[in-house]
């Protein structure tokens, strides 16, 4: 083939792929854009917190050990907790894993979340209309949602307050139905909930909550704002249009990202091979295009093709397309230096004596297994800074007593975790490239804690497994290997500029991605007005053709 038949290809490639392309573009700049500030309705880890009633030393609770043989439950208890979390009563809630499995080469059967009566041990039913009306009222009860709508914020170790429309409102939480899964709610977490029960809050955010079929618990929060951003954002950003089709949504992002992909690069050629380098056209202009959308999108697919290619590439990544960041299983077990299954002969201790020991007001009791001992993290607010006296305490969950881990007992067992792989151990006072956090309501904020200083644990195993773990609790934040690190260069980092020189320095990060995503906009709005004009040509030549013939 010919050079003259390879630009030709190219050059028709382009056309042909912008016009069906140039609006999914659009469409991805601009739900991008509201992205940046806003992602999905989510409840954080400090609004669950915060609108969870405080855990009361003189209710008498059953310990966990009782609560389950008073239910009759067998196997392996795992992310057992302790809440006022179902219509504002104190209740265990936990995932329960059959220790048999029906045939030895079946796989481990899927863990069970189970909802007990703390003060009885009582198996509770699934959530119906009533209870999902108590669980809201109490949520509003206990405090005034903290979203973006709110025009500040209080200090980070109070819990919010009211605000005067919860107290004085004379409407209730309204019931609004039940749904297996609808536009607010497209999240893995929420499967071991569904079906989630929607409850409207009487508050001025008009706050739609769910709340979890099987616990009782609220599990998301939607105010009216971000329940509009959403749409605006995460449902256009993601197609999920197509996710209760008959298209498999998954695929159909993947391989629309890769005609993306080759609509940019047939994009960033043709501008190339139009442009004239040497000496411009008569017009004056290196561009052969007269003035007008044509010219301007010639001029800004060279400036914005690299942003174009990155942000596609980077958002066909976060897919991981045909399981490119999947790597081996893991030789280091973190789960043996915290886990959070629990044995429950070792959870003696009632919670009146962890409260008891805890000293201050506690939203929630957490069991797990700490260097192979039973132990219970009491949550007594939410997120605080370092060195704070709301920070998590680690308490013994046979005796009740407060437990201080021991830094070199936890550094002998990373060393023993897996042998002929000792760690290197770094000590994390500040963020960096792959331990940060982001604005709550941002797309990856808001999950969980974010602790400093943390330990930075590398093994040089196969897989080059990091892990990061907070010395206080021992607790294993995250474990990332090689194909992950990977993903962060090529997801988060291209995608969304997680970087700290430009997180750390807001607006100078708002600015940067503005500029580009308004470039992405400009080319894509373009491309929209050529593609329209090409085909309202096309569409007129066939009609008078069609008339000729008549």
């Amino acid at each position: 083939m010919s050079l003259s038949h390879i630009k030709r290809w190219i050059l028709l490639g382009h056309r042909w792929l912008g016009i069906g392309m140039c609006l999914l573009f659009f469409l991805w700049f601009l739900s991008g854009m509201v992205m940046m500030y806003v992602g999905h309705p989510k409840l954080t880890w400090q609004e669950r917190l915060e609108h969870l009633p405080p855990l009361e030393a003189s209710q008498p609770l059953l310990s966990p050990a009782d609560a389950f043989r008073q239910a009759g439950i067998h196997g392996t208890v795992t992310d057992l907790r302790l809440a006022n979390a179902r219509a504002g009563q104190p209740v265990y809630i936990a995932q329960v894993r059959p220790d048999a499995r029906p045939a030895p080469d079946a796989p481990r059967p899927a863990p069970s979340l189970v909802t007990l009566d703390a003060h009885t041990g009582a198996l509770l039913p699934p959530t119906d209309p009533a209870t999902a009306l108590a669980s809201a009222q109490a949520y509003l009860e206990q405090g005034e949602p903290s979203h973006p709508s709110s025009s500040s914020a209080p200090p980070a170790s109070s819990p919010r307050q009211p605000s005067a429309t919860a107290q004085g409102a004379p409407g209730k939480p309204l019931y609004q139905g039940i749904t297996a899964e609808d536009a607010h709610t497209h999240s893995k977490a929420m499967d071991l909930h569904r079906p989630l029960h929607k409850v409207l809050l009487p508050d001025a955010d008009q706050t739609l909550l769910y709340i979890s079929g099987t616990t009782g618990e609220v599990v998301r929060d939607a105010p009216r704002l971000e329940r509009g951003f959403n749409y605006l954002g995460a449902w256009l950003h993601w197609l999920y249009l197509f996710r209760d089709t008959a298209i498999d949504w998954t695929e159909l992002i993947i391989w629309l990202s890769v005609i993306g992909i080759v609509s940019v690069i047939s994009g960033f050629l043709s501008g190339i091979i139009r442009w004239r380098f040497s000496r411009p056209y008569r017009s004056g202009s290196r561009s052969p295009f007269a003035p007008g959308a044509l010219r301007w999108h010639h001029i800004l697919g060279l400036i914005f093709a690299l942003t174009t290619f990155t942000w596609i590439f980077s958002g066909l990544m976060s897919m991981n397309p045909w399981d490119i960041f999947e790597a081996d299983d893991s030789i280091i077990d973190a789960r043996r230096i915290s886990s959070p299954d629990i044995q429950l002969s070792h959870a003696t201790a009632t919670p009146q004596a962890l409260l008891a020991s805890a000293t201050m007001p506690v939203r929630e009791l957490q069991w797990h297994t700490l260097l192979d001992k039973a132990r219970v993290k009491a949550i007594r607010t939410h997120d605080v800074p370092p060195g704070s006296a709301d920070q998590p305490i680690l308490l013994s969950a046979s005796t009740g007593k407060p437990y201080t881990l021991e830094p070199e007992r936890l550094r002998s067992a990373l060393f023993t975790l897996q042998a002929g792989y000792p760690p290197r151990i770094d000590i994390l006072q500040q963020d960096d490239f792959y331990y940060y956090s982001r604005t709550e309501h941002t797309m990856t904020g808001g999950r969980k804690p974010h602790p400093l200083p943390i330990w930075r644990v590398r093994y040089d195993d196969p897989n080059q497994t990091w892990l990061h773990i907070d010395p206080a609790t021992g607790q294993v934040l995250n474990e990332l290997d090689s194909y992950q690190r990977t993903e962060r260069w090529l997801f988060a980092l291209l995608h969304s500029w997680d970087w700290l020189p430009l997180l750390q320095n807001r607006p100078l990060w708002d600015i940067f991605m503005l500029v580009l995503a308004a470039g992405g906009l400009a080319l894509s709005a373009t491309g929209i007005w050529i593609a329209g004009h090409r085909l309202h040509i096309k569409t007129r030549r066939w009609r008078l053709l069609r008339r000729k013939q008549q």
